[in-house]
Parts: structure tokens; sequence; C-alpha cells
């Protein structure tokens, strides 16, 4: 646990305060009696859920969801099952703090979790979350569901790289990170600033110490700027000020190509992709309408609405809208064992020496 904390305090920005009382014993944060219908799978478990769930009639969720695609997932929900939806929106660092706090406070207003699995993870180990079952785990994409089921990944962000569609034609793109090693990427490459999973997964893909070295050639050569936040560093691919993005989120390039800016997207091998994660709360005033809406993000309506959004949905019956695309999904529990080695090895290699 000692091993995880120090890791896990930078990956997840917790402040002293937060992570004081994420670790208290406090009795009654342990005594909440999960609902029967959490590992319910008898044939009628779809009525008395929805029975239960609109009784209640009101959901709590907290998440770090994009905020232009997230009212496009919950206005459905509400429409089809008339439950109102209250949603606090923040960064992933913000919101495991709130529920951290509230996972050992007097009161609890959180019903459900969606943020990175890495978060979901941490979180996890804090006996903060009820583990459930439902009818569409049987169709996840494997490493999408922990054997435990105190979490699952309805969707998957898959890092690939952008580029400036005016300044660059497909035909003069990098094929393999050796490729950056060419004088004609010198000054035009940037990455967002807290890419270590990528960064691990495409080190380890050489080899530690192979991949280490192209890294710092490639900074020393050609040099890689860092930008804070994947939105960020997007639009200025779109606006031409970093010409050459090699880390962004598939849904990104993807939406704005199709609206007709400058950008689209390629990958190069490893494409890594992380999950973001969905949970019920263990101590949820509204178990049963948060377990509806854990249902709601696994099913296929959802993941078919996922998909449109150009996401990568994880249940294997809905068809990807990448399906040349082979990932290589992140370990959430391997993240946060490693982080601290990884985040330093980022900075020194990547972040760091740019002046």
């Amino acid at each position: 646990m000692k091993t995880f904390q120090h890791a896990k305090k930078l990956r997840l920005g917790l402040y002293v305060t937060g992570l004081f009382w994420a670790l208290q014993s406090v009795s009654w944060a342990q005594t909440a009696t999960p609902s029967a219908l959490m590992q319910y799978d008898k044939p009628d478990r779809q009525q008395k859920l929805l029975d239960a769930a609109k009784a209640e009639g009101n959901l709590t969720v907290y998440t770090a969801f994009r905020p232009s695609d997230l009212p496009l997932i919950l206005a459905p929900f509400e429409a089809k099952y008339g439950i109102k939806v209250k949603a606090w929106r923040s960064g992933s660092n913000n919101v495991t703090q709130r529920v951290l706090r509230e996972g050992t406070s007097k009161k609890s207003e959180v019903d459900l979790i969606m943020m990175p699995a890495s978060e979901m993870a941490y979180v996890w180990s804090e006996k903060l979350l009820q583990p459930v079952s439902s009818p569409f785990h049987k169709d996840m994409m494997a490493s999408t569901l922990p054997a435990h089921n105190g979490w699952a990944v309805p969707f998957l962000n898959v890092t690939v790289h952008s580029y400036n569609t005016n300044l660059y034609k497909k035909e003069d793109l990098p094929k393999t990170y050796q490729d950056l090693l060419h004088p004609k990427w010198k000054g035009n490459l940037g990455v967002e600033a807290k890419a270590e999973e990528w960064f691990t997964r495409v080190v380890a893909s050489y080899g530690e110490e192979q991949g280490l070295k192209l890294f710092k050639d490639i900074v020393a050569r050609n040099g890689i700027t860092p930008r804070v936040g994947a939105s960020l560093l997007h639009n200025m691919v779109i606006a031409g000020e970093v010409p050459l993005a090699l880390t962004t989120y598939i849904d990104l390039p993807a939406k704005d190509k199709r609206a007709g800016k400058p950008v689209d997207w390629f990958a190069m091998s490893p494409v890594v992709a992380q999950g973001f994660a969905v949970a019920v709360a263990q101590r949820a005033p509204n178990p049963h309408a948060a377990l509806l809406f854990y249902d709601y993000m696994l099913s296929p309506e959802t993941q078919k609405l996922l998909a449109s959004l150009h996401f990568l949905p994880t249940n294997t019956q809905v068809p990807s809208p990448y399906p040349e695309l082979k990932v290589d999904i992140v370990d959430p529990v391997a993240t946060l064992a490693n982080f601290t080695k990884w985040s330093k090895l980022f900075e020194d290699t990547v972040t760091k020496p740019i002046k």
C-alpha cells in the first residue's frame, strides 16, 4: 500500500487533507448495505431494477466525461426512464478528491462515478465502490472488466497522433517513431504534458533502454513541446501552432475533421488506449438508479451512441468505428503501481528538457 501512495498522490493530484480523509478508518463509512439487486441475475431483474430506480427518481453523477458530449449521453437516459440526473463534471483529479472526501464523511451524495480507469482503480482500492453484476458484462471486450466487477469500462480513450492538413499531406507523415528523428520535424512536434501512460507503453514496446534512448534523441534533435490539456493541444494543431501532436484522443480530430476543420489523425504502433470507467458508489443514496445507468452505459444502444461520437465502445456486439486499429489497453492497476517511476522518466526525458 505504501508503494502505491506516492504514485497515487502524483497521479491523482490529491491534496494533503484529501489524502488524510481518504485513509481514515471510519466505521460508518463501511456499513452501507448493498442492494440485493447489485448481484441479482434472475429473469425478472430488469423489471425489479426499473421499479426500484423509478421509485428513487433521481441520480447524482460525478464525472470527468468530456463536457461537450456529456449532455448527449445523459439526455436519452432521462427521456427513457424518467429519472432526473444531476451531474457534477470536473477534471479526473477533482472528481477523485470529491469521491474520497465523501466516502469517509457523514453524508455522501454521489450515486455513480465516471472517470479514467486508473483513478477508478484507486477509488476501488479505498473500498468506495460496489461490485455489481450486469447482463452486459458477457459482451465486453477483454481487459475492460476487472474480475472483482467493481467497475467497468464502457469505452476506450484511444491515443493517436494528429496533424494540420494545411501543413502536411498523408504521404509526409512518419510511419514509426524512429521517423521522428528526421530534421523536417524540428520544432514541429507537440505532446500532452500528462501523457505518462502513453509514454510508458510506447517505450516498453521498444524495450525500456532502447525506447528511452529513442525519445531522448528525438527531443535532442527536434524537440517536443509539452502542452497541458488534450483539448488545448488539439486546438493548437488546428490553428497550425503545433503542426503535429504525438498524443491526442481519437475522437477530437475525428469530430473536427468531419466538421471540415484542417485536422486529421493517424496512428503509429503501439496504439495506446486507456479505459474510461463507470462504477456505483458504495454509499449511493440512489443505488438502483445508479445500477440502471451502469447498465445503460454498457447496453448496445448507448454503445452505438458512443461510437457515433467517435469513441471506441467496448461491447463486442457493437461494430467499432475504427476496425483497422489494434489497441494496446493500459492496465490501470499497473499504472498506479509504476506511476512514480514512469512519471519521472517522462518528465526527465520529454517535458523537462524543453526550455
